[in-house]
């Protein structure tokens, strides 16, 4: 969960009490959240010993799906509802004398659809700053940005001084080299194509620059006299930069998911609206679209949903009214309104109509409403019962099957090892001596570091990196892992699908191929599949070995291991029936290769800087699993 650091003075100030760190802990606790630290020890330390410090800090952790308190005046505002201290705020949209035909505009040009095709706005009249205001302003914006903006790739906030600014605004997407201006913090104009290697040093902003380095158009903002306010999702304008001093902050967001962009604006927007000289007063900003229609933004207008009483009594065993239970939705800074009006329905008055606002993106379902409920209420407060049915958790059938494996192996004498799914591609496929045919594995659109490229299409690599970091141990070294690896599936409607299989490596100053040859002999007996001749065509069920040329084993050192299920009810009848009419077909006919195992190679053991001759297996256990 994201961790908030907030003043400790200050948030106690808006609470309108002192609390003890236990006390506050305690009230964190019943309004869902975590007080991680109370930072008062450690400064009052520094101070003894003459150390510059700032203020006590209170470290919360918050839920991730709610972005209204990743700031102090959400969480402050939210715990002062939930006390019954104020009421929830009604958040409104304020127009310009004049109405809605003297909203400032923001053109929106059709070539931004090729790189940042959506955009919402939102102004703050009035407003003024302390240096604590401030600083969380601009600290709410960053975790937005990191948070459900995924480092901006999705959401990215831009805040604006709007009386250095002249409206109509326009939103576009022109070449890099054609767009010049003064980014933030900069005293000399640069091109857009410019900045991308100005920022290549920049710890912070060489994060974003993948974003839009390699698109062909680059978007930006520009007022009506053609000065820039930023580009988008890198770097504002040094000319349009806010201060203490701002009274009026445009706010613009630009993103590639309209859901996500709605809750930002909204968030931004909603959050330091009780710093306008009219509390919680947000103008409206005019979207005007390439095809001339036109929408105001921010959209700030509750949603409305239905919850039952007797639902949420049901869920929580309690016995309250509707009167109460919307009393209690209101401490969640929920608007639920009661049924009172005559009618035929008979459920009439057990609904509760909840405006959720629009600072509450995380109610999605009438479970959700239950769920603030049951928080105002009071975990700790609900009665405890039996449920009215017992049930006994267990293990799926393959996790049974792969528990087989796992433990005759371990009794066996072999270490279980669990390295990572992700690993490099190279791992996963050069350094194991074999080629990537490009439908195979899963990869990782932006990996965070070369290590986690794709996701593992065998288990041996991540074997030979645990022998490879524990080369000092004792020889010999028997590993196994029973897991899953993951292909590309494209029948699937996730395009890919899991198989879960099991490996094992032996490393020693002799190469082993009868050890592990034994240890899959012996896997097999404990799953009862008997071993067969590669030439018996009559046997019905069974397991076999022939020469294989996998580029990981050493040549003539390797084999590839196949299993012949046995024949389903209807399958089995209709072979008797050909052998009686004299049409037989083999059974060999079913035979399907599950594994491979050998003497690895040794560009392969040079690969993984092992210097000792190491023998391996490989196969699949799915299909082992008896079909229904």
């Amino acid at each position: 969960m994201p961790t908030v650091s907030v003043d400790k003075a200050d948030l106690f100030e808006r609470l309108g009490k002192q609390y003890t760190t236990d006390e506050f802990d305690r009230l964190c606790f019943d309004y869902g959240l975590e007080l991680d630290e109370d930072t008062t020890e450690e400064v009052e330390e520094a101070v003894k010993n003459g150390l510059p410090v700032e203020r006590p800090q209170l470290k919360i952790e918050v839920p991730a799906n709610r972005y209204d308190l990743l700031c102090i005046e959400g969480i402050s505002r939210a715990l002062r509802v939930f006390l019954e201290q104020q009421e929830t705020p009604q958040y409104k949209l304020v127009y310009p004398s004049g109405g809605e035909s003297k909203l400032i505009a923001m053109n929106v040009r059709p070539e931004t659809q090729r790189v940042r095709p959506l955009i919402a706005c939102a102004i703050l009249r009035n407003i003024r700053f302390t240096s604590r205001s401030y600083k969380s302003f601009i600290d709410l914006q960053d975790k937005l940005n990191q948070n459900i903006g995924r480092r901006r790739w999705l959401v990215a906030i831009g805040t604006h001084d709007l009386d250095t600014i002249e409206g109509p605004f326009r939103f576009e997407a022109r070449d890099p080299g054609e767009i010049r201006f003064k980014a933030l913090g900069k005293n000399v104009e640069y091109t857009a194509k410019e900045l991308m290697t100005v920022y290549e040093s920049d710890k912070h902003v060489s994060r974003f620059l993948p974003i839009i380095r390699d698109a062909p158009v680059y978007p930006i903002i520009y007022d009506s006299r053609d000065r820039v306010l930023s580009l988008p999702p890198i770097i504002n304008s040094e000319h349009s930069k806010i201060s203490l001093n701002t009274r009026n902050v445009l706010i613009e967001v630009t993103a590639t998911d309209e859901t996500k962009l709605q809750i930002v604006v909204n968030t931004v927007a909603t959050m330091f609206s009780e710093y306008c000289e009219e509390p919680y007063t947000i103008e409206p900003v005019k979207l005007v679209f390439p095809d001339g229609s036109t929408r105001i933004s921010p959209d700030i207008s509750p949603r409305t949903m239905t919850a039952r009483a007797s639902y949420i009594n049901s869920c929580t065993n309690l016995s309250l009214s509707t009167p109460a239970i919307a009393r209690l939705l209101t401490r969640m800074t929920l608007n639920p309104a009661l049924n009172t009006a005559p009618s035929s329905n008979p459920g009439y008055e057990d609904e509760i109509t909840v405006a959720i606002p629009c600072t509450r993106p995380d109610i999605l379902h009438e479970c959700d409403v239950v769920e603030d409920a049951a928080v105002a209420y009071g975990y700790n407060n609900l009665p405890d019962i039996f449920p009215k049915t017992s049930t006994i958790a267990q293990p799926l059938p393959i996790s049974r099957l792969a528990d087989v494996i796992r433990r005759e192996w371990a009794m066996s004498g072999w270490v279980e090892a669990l390295p990572l799914i992700l690993c490099s591609h190279e791992e996963n496929f050069t350094l194991m001596n074999r080629s990537d045919p490009g439908t195979l594995a899963v990869r990782i659109a932006n990996p965070k570091t070369l290590e986690f490229q794709v996701v593992r299409t065998s288990l041996l690599p991540g074997l030979l990196k645990t022998v490879r970091e524990n080369r000092s141990h004792a020889l010999p070294i028997r590993l196994f892992e029973v897991s899953d690896v993951v292909f590309k599936d494209a029948t699937q409607e996730k395009q890919a699908r899991n198989e879960r299989h099991a490996a094992a490596l032996w490393c020693s100053k002799t190469a082993g191929f009868e050890v592990i040859h034994g240890l899959l002999d012996r896997a097999m007996r404990m799953l009862e599949v008997p071993r067969i001749a590669s030439t018996d065509k009559t046997s019905e069920r069974g397991y076999y070995i022939v020469e294989g040329n996998d580029p990981a084993y050493f040549p003539g050192r390797a084999a590839d291991i196949y299993f012949r299920p046995p024949p389903v009810r209807g399958a089995r009848v209709a072979h008797l029936a050909n052998e009686v009419n004299g049409n037989l077909v083999p059974l060999s006919s079913r035979d399907v290769k599950i594994g491979t195992l050998g003497v690895l190679h040794p560009v392969v053991l040079s690969n993984f800087e092992i210097t000792y001759p190491c023998s391996a297996l490989e196969f699949n256990v799915e299909v082992f699993l008896k079909k229904p």
